[in-house]
């Protein structure tokens, strides 16, 4: 009888995946611990393990499709019950390409979608000749203008819209929106710079505005803290993990600095460098994803003036960083330029009051501006 591969409870209240790509081709070989799927689910990318020796009989969950956790993906049968002949090679499911790395990169330069592309080469592996061929029959015809364009809605893409639609229609967001004077942050990263090259790592702003965030949060531990609605009891955190939105190609991530209390601005610099490239690449594990108590999320190089952002759930709070922008301000009754940033607070009003709201973004700014003063 064949083994029923099931979607594992890999915890942190995880219910459900999506079936990114197959591995292995279905009717191959597969030893025990070897990888067969990828599964994306809203924490990360996971690679789900053989647990026997055997066939991989039959593919029941394919690409792009949602499965719950403990629903049968595939089957599986002991090594040796389904024979595998060698004049019938297997071909891979679109879910698991065979194709070369370079037949990927003139894949993505052609901007031929591989998954779309029936491979002739031995084993239903991907040619050039294919790319080329799926590449000719997509031009369309001369003076043909194609008025809109359907992308598929998955991946981290869908996994995100749907933590914010859990985020806006259960929390009542409210917002607050203040500025803070960079100047002298930002002589100070000019001073550390040469400290940041000596220990390898990119000093930004972003190290001293956590720090800044963590001080804050000490002060204010409403800040700090997640609803239990089951028990009825709001907990506190006494840590402070930290998240930081990064803005990868294919959608929002949310990596968690831990214990960013305790990090000295070259930690946390080069922290945030590993985990910003993991998140680009997508090579972040369940751990680095989870665990946060606070989140900030920095646009300022993007631009913006502004923004509302969304409360990362069970988090209380969230805190946006903008673009620093030099314009008059007045200083000791006089007009004077100085490095100015907007500073958008969103918070869980059902936790916290606009007054708490306002004395917490007041120690955030006052930590700010007293950076280099000393």
């Amino acid at each position: 009888m064949a083994f029923e591969l099931r979607l594992p409870d890999i915890g942190e209240g995880v219910a459900e995946g999506e079936i990114v790509r197959w591995l292995v081709a279905e009717g191959a070989s597969v030893k025990e611990d070897d990888l067969l799927v990828e599964v994306l689910t809203d924490k990360a990318n996971i690679e789900i393990p053989s647990p026997l020796n055997g066939v991989l009989a039959r593919i029941l969950a394919k690409p792009g499709q949602i499965v719950k956790v403990g629903e049968v993906i595939a089957l599986i049968e002991a090594a040796g019950a389904i024979p595998t002949s060698p004049a019938t090679p297997s071909r891979a499911p679109a879910g698991a390409l065979l194709a070369t790395p370079v037949v990927r990169k003139l894949a993505k330069d052609l901007g031929v979608d591989l998954s779309k592309v029936t491979g002739t080469g031995p084993g239903g592996r991907v040619t050039e000749e294919d790319v080329g061929t799926a590449a000719a029959a997509a031009v369309p015809a001369a003076g043909a203008k194609p008025l809109e364009e359907r992308v598929p809605f998955r991946g981290k893409r869908r996994m995100a819209a749907k933590k914010m639609v859990l985020s806006k229609s259960t929390i009542p967001h409210a917002l607050l929106v203040d500025e803070a004077d960079t100047t002298n942050l930002l002589a100070m990263r000019e001073s550390l710079r040469e400290i940041g090259q000596r220990e390898g790592v990119k000093i930004t702003i972003l190290p001293f505005l956590i720090q800044a965030v963590v001080t804050a949060l000490r002060v204010h531990p409403a800040m700090n803290a997640s609803l239990d609605e089951e028990r009825g009891e709001i907990v506190l955190k006494r840590y402070f993990n930290i998240g930081m939105a990064v803005d990868a190609e294919d959608g929002l991530v949310v990596p968690v600095i831990r214990d960013a209390g305790e990090k000295t601005i070259v930690e946390l610099a080069r922290e945030i460098e590993h985990l910003s490239e993991g998140a680009r690449t997508g090579k972040l594990s369940i751990f680095d994803l989870s665990g946060g108590t606070f989140t900030v999320t920095s646009i300022g190089s993007i631009g913006g003036l502004f923004s509302y952002p969304v409360i990362h759930p069970p988090e209380a709070a969230i805190l946006g960083l903008h673009k620093i922008v030099r314009r008059p301000v007045v200083r000791g009754g006089e007009i004077v330029e100085r490095d100015m940033m907007y500073l958008s607070l969103s918070f869980d009003h059902r936790l916290i009051d606009g007054g708490t709201a306002t004395r917490f973004m007041n120690d955030v700014i006052l930590q700010i501006e007293a950076l280099g003063t000393e």
